[in-house]
């Protein structure tokens, strides 16, 4: 079962070809790190899964790299110099080097002016481009412009597997592809027509927010066309509000990794966290995390999972996927139509949603009730 999923990644999930190219990241834990024994046993498996992956895909690509790195520390961070020449090439980077782009990429500190000159410079060496990238890091690349340059730029199809666990394999990876297609575009169908959201949750969340212009993604676990992003597990619906128009309030059941032991309760104003109030340790680590960049304060993305597959609540890889369920996101929206840029980007699982969609016209459409879609939707 595991190697026959780990093959059709490279075959059915990206369809390489026999005289392509594939990059395959994982990484390693910092030394600024500081795990236990269960986290340290789950990224060696991680990097386990990415090794073996690698040698799967040798049987399929003409040229499978694996490349493992010290982790970033935080979702969202882009991934080191070592990596975009593995992925670019070693004269897009001494090019982007030279124009002193480099650092100020891999800071997140880009004007635009900056931003133009280096999709310029990746543009003229885009023939030195991997073919996909299958990215098996602890830690997520999938908003980072690493990742928005190969895709949208090169044209480089790429699988975003962050905090992926074997047991995946199993669970929401062995899923009706096909099937999982269709209903995402369904789902996502649905919400293009909207310009105003508002979500309630059963445990107190109420927040409000215009997507007014905001263009909705799909992540269906299908990336065979050029440029094509998504994680593995498949399922979501996405996008990215508008900035500075969310208000309300997020309670939080579930950490990333955990169920807490207390709820955290995030208020928010003109599309930034304004505070966070818990018992839980996790409030105080999340707060000193927002403190660091005001942007990371930004209420980034929007999604809703439609993989039927996906059962995890701990594990937000996977439970962003639920069938049923929604998310948002704090920090950079950049690669997927926000303004924002910052090396933060954390998702938050909600369950049970409510969520009602307004129209240009000021028509209203219940799309979720208590995380039963309406009838018709699906």
């Amino acid at each position: 079962m595991i190697t026959t999923v780990l093959r059709n990644i490279f075959t059915k999930n990206l369809s390489v070809k026999r005289d392509e190219r594939v990059l395959v990241l994982t990484d390693r834990p910092a030394p600024q790190e500081h795990l236990d024994g269960g986290a340290v046993e789950q990224r060696t498996r991680l990097s386990c899964i990415a090794f073996l992956a690698a040698e799967m895909g040798k049987t399929v690509a003409r040229e499978v790299v694996c490349l493992e790195y010290a982790s970033a520390g935080a979702h969202g961070v882009e991934p080191p110099a070592m990596a975009w020449e593995k992925a670019f090439g070693r004269k897009a980077v001494a090019a982007l080097r030279k124009h002193r782009l480099l650092d100020r990429l891999l800071a997140k500190r880009m004007t635009d002016k900056e931003l133009t000159t280096a999709e310029d410079v990746i543009r003229r060496h885009k023939a030195d481009a991997v073919d996909a990238v299958i990215a098996l890091s602890y830690f997520s690349t999938s908003h980072t412009r690493f990742r928005d340059m190969l895709t949208r730029v090169c044209c480089t199809r790429y699988a975003s597997m962050p905090l992926f666990d074997v047991n995946m394999l199993e669970g929401p990876m062995h899923v009706d592809w096909k099937a999982l297609a269709a209903r995402t575009k369904k789902v996502a169908k649905e919400v293009s027509g909207a310009e105003f959201i508002s979500i309630k949750t059963p445990n107190g969340t109420d927040i409000s927010f215009s997507v007014a212009g905001r263009a909705a993604g799909i992540d269906t676990g299908l990336l065979n066309a050029p440029g094509a992003f998504g994680n593995l597990p498949a399922g979501e619906v996405y996008l990215a509000p508008v900035e500075g128009t969310a208000n309300g309030e997020l309670v939080l059941a579930w950490a990333p990794g955990r169920e807490l032991v207390s709820a955290v309760t995030l208020t928010v104003r003109n599309g930034l966290v304004e505070d966070v109030v818990g018992k839980e340790k996790y409030a105080l680590d999340l707060e000193m995390k927002l403190s660091e960049r005001i942007e990371n304060r930004n209420i980034a993305e929007f999604g809703i999972g439609t993989n039927d597959m996906a059962k995890r609540p701990d594990n937000i890889l996977e439970s962003e996927k639920i069938l049923g369920t929604i998310h948002i996101a704090l920090g950079d929206n950049s690669s997927f139509g926000g303004k924002v840029q910052t090396p933060f980007h954390q998702d938050f699982i909600f369950f049970r949603p409510t969520v009602q969609m307004t129209n240009r016209k000021g028509k209203k459409t219940v799309l979720m009730k208590q995380g039963k879609f309406a009838e018709g939707v699906l």
